[in-house]
């Protein structure tokens, strides 16, 4: 009987190979997988913010008049659309702009969760060819400040925000009294 030396018998064993590789691939695939469940969860988070913004805009531009406690209401209604995410970090403003001699200002606005209304008159940059002088649209701002629960891939609170402008669909511009 021929003794093989160690070096030959460990290089010709092939037992063991699957279990080198998957020690060498587990640590790099798991990191993939908590990362993009990660991203999922923030984009959901950004996703839902955004439906927040549409969603106030879209209830206010269907009013002929709103008060603020409507606007309270709405507020409240976007605060449970962010579910199952926090609400407690999420800032709402709602505001009326109407464009005079090519510049468009605030008629009436008010805010939530921290973000303050807009000053009355307030020269807002509107994007170009949204309203034409005399119109007036709907301006909707969320802002939502999303902490991972697993603070792996994003570690540091980020900022989300979006902007979201409505003409009014029956009147040719909703008035609010208490604003």
């Amino acid at each position: 009987m021929k003794r093989r030396g160690l070096i030959a018998r460990l290089t010709g064993d092939k037992r063991g190979v699957s279990a080198v590789e998957f020690a060498l691939l587990a640590p790099v695939i798991i990191f993939f997988y908590f990362g993009l469940a990660e991203f999922c969860q923030g984009f959901m988070a950004q996703k839902r913010m955004g439906h927040v913004s549409a969603m106030v805009a879209d209830l206010v531009a269907q009013e002929e008049a709103v008060t603020a406690a409507n606007l309270d209401d709405f507020f409240q209604i976007g605060r449970l659309i962010m579910k199952p995410f926090s609400a407690t970090p999420l800032q709402q403003r709602v505001s009326s702009v109407t464009q005079t001699a090519g510049v468009a200002k605030v008629t009436w606005s008010r805010g939530n969760g921290g973000m303050t209304k807009r000053p009355l008159n307030e020269v807002v940059v509107l994007p170009a060819g949204l309203v034409v002088d005399g119109e007036s649209i709907i301006v909707a701002e969320v802002s939502y400040d999303y902490d991972s629960p697993v603070d792996y891939m994003l570690p540091k609170v980020t900022k989300f925000s979006h902007m979201y402008y409505l003409r009014p669909r029956t009147v040719d511009s909703v008035t609010c009294a208490n604003c």
